[in-house]
């Protein structure tokens, strides 16, 4: 039986490809990858060979069933994201869906490892037995309902925001939730990574004093 891999990768230092991973990227026939540029960084850093193909959001129906019929003549497929786990706020899920529906002898695979979502609850200080995962806020409409089902949760909510928005989005989000306690992680596993703790008005005014640059975790704490 042939396989589709999702296969977890780095999310900033490289060193914490696993094993597994390691081999299952160098055996299979194809790497699916959303940007290629990402993907041949990691590949090149370990030697590793491997076809490449980008999918992401954006890819067309046709490379679609490109990618279909390759599983479908016995091919084994891996599918990377650009950091972290494939299938979680990035097209993976969609091809997951596919797969199942028309290739259904194909058997999904998932090789764990990095995620900034687990990363930054681990270290977080908050009761994690459950959690909300809200992912990217929206950009434009519903972020008054987005920033609203944040403050409701009784459970702590975990999402992410880019360096672009990390100060209007916290500006908002204290709003809704003033005095209540958060974590900011940012650059993860990076040389620079920064943990910012606090009420979330002290954590605002820290960001703005630091450089803003790289990828945002937020961990808001649930509601008393």
């Amino acid at each position: 039986m042939n396989k589709l891999y999702l296969v977890a990768t780095p999310i900033g230092n490289l060193k914490d490809l696993s094993f597994r991973a390691l081999e299952v990227l160098k055996e299979v026939d194809l790497i699916l990858c959303e940007d290629t540029r990402v993907a041949k960084k990691l590949l090149a850093h370990y030697q590793i060979k491997t076809p490449i193909l980008s999918y992401h959001q954006h890819s067309r129906i046709k490379k679609i069933n490109y990618i279909l019929s390759l599983l479908k003549m016995g091919k084994n497929l891996a599918l990377i994201s650009d950091a972290g786990t494939p299938g979680i706020s990035d097209p993976g899920g969609k091809l997951v869906s596919l797969v199942k529906e028309k290739t259904p002898q194909v058997k999904i695979t998932p090789i764990p490892g990095p995620s900034a979502i687990t990363a930054a609850a681990s270290i977080s200080g908050f009761s994690m037995e459950k959690f909300l995962f809200l992912g990217f806020p929206p950009k434009k409409r519903k972020r008054k309902k987005f920033f609203e089902e944040v403050a409701n949760s009784k459970y702590p909510v975990i999402f992410y925001e880019s360096p672009y928005r990390i100060i209007k989005t916290l500006t908002q989000l204290a709003f809704f939730i003033p005095g209540r306690e958060i974590v900011v992680c940012r650059e993860l596993t990076k040389k620079f990574e920064s943990i910012y703790r606090g009420k979330i008005d002290e954590v605002i005014r820290e960001i703005s004093e630091d450089e803003i640059k790289g990828e945002f975790v937020i961990v808001v704490s649930g509601k008393i």
